[in-house]
């Protein structure tokens, strides 16, 4: 991967007399950004003009698409837990950022999304690549707005960074029309600390927290969820003495994944359609629910009507409008995970439910028998996702950063990795997109240069972003991937044999040569076939100091199991 020593400049306090496109670069440089995703076009290219001049300050890298600017951005911040960046024209390229921009909304991923537009006299006359990028983007992102003047180019992008890294995070998109970029200004520029009537973190109050601390010390059977909300809170040493503290099992939604080891002994799995059979389960037979950092989206809680009402609930998150919006709280508690759970564990009494884990590992034990070392450790002839993961989890000792976007692999991904290092999930969550994976990776990969960092990819979800190997050969960035083919839209698939009568309709792949493709891209590549290969193969990816293509023919119609039917309560989760 192409490293570069980026030399940061304090912007000057002084006033200066400089261009609108010059403003903008200095504006990124002062906000600490110095890795920038986009795409140039005509209505960008006076930014681009000047990015030329700053190359020794930050580094623009060039992807094959802007959707895949958008995910490398989003990998980018998820990794490291700063705002991603990516830059796009007007028209077809800010349009193309929009997925990418929907999937950092619903996942609560910083981003700043720059695009450029059409000089401001012909905003409405439909120019030549003009688009309502603002309305159009206006459902999927935190804030936004148009500047069509150049002096006010500072005070956007200050806002733009403060509202997408403040509180719960998510994208902004700031527009800037041609003649903004080439206008000129008195350059200052000054950080925002604050926005009138936004209001980023609520405080969290005491007798919230007491009110959540007596309902968990009375407990017979209570039962921690947490989610991302506890990452992004930089808040895992305070679940953690929470969960030890009090002896309570605990789940976690796919986005929370990572924030406590999976080896713990009171990490007691994933919830949710494919997660564990015991944690579902449990949770129509706890007594006490407490939710940290999670929504309650219909992934997890499955028909709402039958989704633990036999428990008191307990929700700690840091944005008031997920309160009681899906499920009924006894007890909310808002703030800032860090802080709020850090002020529980000093209510909490020391206290273990020894003989409520042992019933979770009693349904462990079954799952164990009935799908995981099926999953794992397979006696039939063709290759399973699971064998995969288990030999990738050998190779990098459970500490790699594992990415992927939305499908079978993604299930297996996710139930099956070792995580044994925070923020090591790397995954579309809430709008599920395919294509995301290998752009992710490359913006983890960038962020997190010490990282060991594997893109796990079905074979479809690969073929939507494919061009972004092209990245990865220009920009040498060291990913691996694992692209896990089983000549299907797997999970489309799946749904298809058990709910559609096996009429697999338009899912059946035919797929060209992932490794000569790989291979074109000068990028090592290998594919495996055979079980007695498989071990070697892992191996000899995990090991490579470059970029690197493994293609796992894995058995086509292969299902995940446990699963929750869509729309079916928690307790309905089956096994085959």
């Amino acid at each position: 991967m192409k490293t570069q020593t980026i030399n940061k400049t304090q912007v000057a306090e002084e006033t200066q007399r400089i261009t609108g496109s010059e403003a903008i670069i200095k504006c990124l440089i002062a906000e600490d950004v110095d890795i920038l995703y986009g795409y140039p076009g005509g209505a960008i290219m006076p930014v681009y003009d000047e990015l030329f001049k700053f190359q020794d300050q930050i580094h623009h890298v060039l992807t094959r698409h802007e959707q895949g600017a958008a995910h490398a951005a989003q990998g980018y911040a998820r990794i490291s837990g700063k705002v991603g960046v990516a830059m796009a024209t007007s028209g077809p390229g800010a349009t193309n950022l929009i997925t990418g921009i929907a999937d950092a909304q619903i996942d609560s991923t910083p981003l700043v999304c720059i695009t450029g537009q059409v000089p401001s006299h012909l905003l409405g006359s439909d120019a030549f690549q003009e688009t309502d990028i603002v309305g159009i983007s206006t459902p999927v992102t935190k804030w936004n707005c148009q500047v069509t003047k150049s002096e006010d180019i500072p005070e956007a992008l200050a806002k733009a960074f403060y509202i997408a890294k403040s509180g719960r995070p998510g994208p902004v998109l700031v527009d800037i029309t041609k003649d903004a970029q080439f206008g000129e200004l008195d350059f200052k520029y000054e950080k925002c600390q604050g926005v009138r009537s936004y209001n980023p973190v609520p405080k969290t109050e005491q007798r919230a927290i007491d009110a959540a601390a007596e309902l968990i010390n009375n407990a017979k059977k209570p039962f921690i969820v947490w989610g991302q909300g506890v990452i992004l809170g930089e808040a895992e040493a305070e679940l953690k003495a929470v969960i030890e503290k009090a002896g309570i099992p605990s789940a976690w939604t796919i986005l929370g994944a990572s924030a406590l080891p999976t080896s713990h002994p009171l990490n007691v799995g994933m919830v949710g359609m494919h997660g564990n059979y015991a944690p579902n389960l449990k949770t129509n037979e706890c007594d006490v629910l407490i939710a940290i950092g999670m929504r309650f989206d219909d992934r997890v809680t499955g028909d709402l009507n039958t989704y633990a009402k036999q428990a008191k609930i307990i929700h700690f998150d840091i944005d008031p409008a997920e309160i009681d919006k899906n499920v009924k709280t006894d007890v909310a508690v808002l703030g800032n995970s860090k802080e709020s759970l850090a002020m529980l564990e000093q209510a909490l009494n020391e206290n273990s439910h020894e003989a409520w884990l042992q019933e979770f590992k009693d349904l462990y034990a079954i799952e164990f028998e009935s799908v995981i070392k099926n999953d794992i450790d397979p006696t039939k002839e063709g290759l399973t996702m699971g064998e995969v993961l288990k030999q990738i989890n050998i190779e990098s000792k459970g500490n790699a950063a594992i990415v992927s976007d939305v499908g079978q692999h993604q299930m297996i991904a996710c139930r099956y990795a070792d995580f044994n290092v925070t923020k090591s999930n790397i995954t579309s969550g809430g709008l599920g997109t395919m294509g995301f994976a290998l752009p992710a990776a490359i913006g983890a990969k960038m962020a997190a240069p010490e990282r060991e960092v594997v893109a796990i990819i079905g074979d479809g979800g690969y073929q939507m972003n494919i061009q972004e190997l092209g990245t990865i050969f220009q920009q040498k960035v060291p990913v691996k991937i694992v692209v896990l083919n089983n000549e299907f839209l797997g999970m489309v698939r799946q749904w298809q044999q058990l709910f559609f009568d096996k009429r697999y309709a338009s899912t059946e792949m035919t797929n060209p040569d992932f490794v000569t493709i790989a291979k074109g891209y000068h990028i090592d590549a290998k594919r495996v076939t055979k079980r007695e290969e498989l071990a070697e193969a892992v191996k000899e990816m995990i090991a490579s100091k470059n970029s690197y293509f493994l293609e796992v023919c894995v058995e086509k119609e292969d299902n995940v199991f446990p699963m929750i039917p869509s729309g079916a309560s928690v307790s309905d989760v089956r096994l085959s």
